[in-house]
């Protein structure tokens, strides 16, 4: 891959008329030369003006295209990308994030210099300037909120990780690990990251590339992803081989944990006790992050929800490990 390699940004979408305009303004403001840039929106059937302000920019500007996706779900997008594409990387842009500048000439160097994947970290940002907001968007930041360390910004230099977010893969890294998994309606980049590693291919996380995420707000949809999160991560596991690393799976361990301790605890005072213990300790860990978060911000409100959403967030996904699990065994009727 001598020289500038082109790159296509591949643009999964489905009614995001509220954000597609700054994700397309993000990418088109990047430092990668334009000649060699082709965007490709591949549009899940939008009933409202989405397909109206892509057709706008493809007008403006030659290199964005315009897919449709009849099955409307991010795997066939993905792969409609791969086939359509005509450049040497792939980039999965999301349709609530813009980028840095720099980001794509980072990750293209990455790729450059001998990885497979690349990608930056990601800046979780509040999607609205309320104390419940600040407060999730922190909380998703945080090491003991997902775990991802390309979430956390506390990386310093390249390093090589299982997964990334919003990727540049090299196109031929598909030839040989296959398309993405056409059943995982949700986390099927960790699970093609991880093909990738498995097949001896290496991902580099970028920290002067920088992705920015707009978080949900409230509980409810901060309940709803999460959910859905665990419960594909688990479910993933009926369509491909070990679809997600051991960090993923801690979440539904608690649930779990949480549930047969408390059963338990009513027959065995030694029970009770670890359980109690570990409880008290799972609880004070959360309760000096909340205080960590609440001080940065100068905020008690921003605190008191910090507390509520590493809660929120971690049942949320183990519970829907849980049901995943559970669904996987047929025990449950949730598709």
């Amino acid at each position: 891959m001598k020289g500038i390699p082109k790159v296509s940004v591949v643009i999964p979408v489905r009614n995001e008329e509220k954000f597609i305009s700054k994700v397309l303004d993000s990418i088109l403001n990047n430092d990668y030369p334009k000649e060699k840039l082709e965007i490709l929106v591949i549009d899940g059937m939008s009933e409202d003006k989405t397909r109206e302000i892509v057709k706008s920019y493809s007008e403006k500007y030659s290199f964005i295209k315009l897919l449709d996706n009849p099955n409307k779900y991010t795997p066939h997008a993905l792969n409609i990308g791969i086939d359509n594409m005509s450049g040497d990387i792939m980039m999965i842009a999301g349709a609530h994030t813009t980028y840095s500048k720099n980001y794509i000439s980072e990750c293209v160097k990455a790729i450059q210099s001998g990885y497979d994947v690349a990608g930056g970290v990601m800046v979780t940002l509040p999607r609205s300037n309320t104390p419940k907001a600040i407060a999730i968007a922190r909380v998703l930041s945080h090491p003991f909120g997902t775990g991802a360390k390309y979430r956390t910004r506390e990386v310093k230099k390249v390093e090589e990780v299982d997964t990334v977010a919003y990727a540049l893969y090299k196109k031929e890294i598909f030839d040989k690990v296959g398309r993405f998994n056409k059943n995982l309606i949700r986390n099927q980049d960790i699970e093609m990251n991880l093909r990738i590693r498995r097949n001896g291919g290496k991902i580099a996380l970028i920290p002067t590339a920088r992705s920015y995420y707009y978080a949900r707000d409230t509980f409810k949809s901060l309940w709803k992803n999460n959910f859905e999160n665990g419960y594909w991560v688990i479910k993933s596991a009926r369509y491909a081989k070990i679809p997600f690393s051991i960090r993923h799976i801690v979440p539904m361990i608690f649930v779990l944990f949480l549930v047969f301790g408390t059963l338990l605890s009513m027959f065995s005072s030694v029970v009770r006790l670890i359980f109690s213990f570990t409880l008290a300790l799972y609880f004070l860990i959360i309760l000096v992050s909340s205080a960590e978060i609440g001080i940065k911000e100068k905020s008690f409100r921003v605190f008191l929800y910090s507390f509520l959403a590493f809660v929120v967030l971690h049942v949320a996904y183990g519970v829907g490990s849980v049901v995943g699990l559970l669904n996987s065994l047929n025990l449950t009727k949730k598709e």
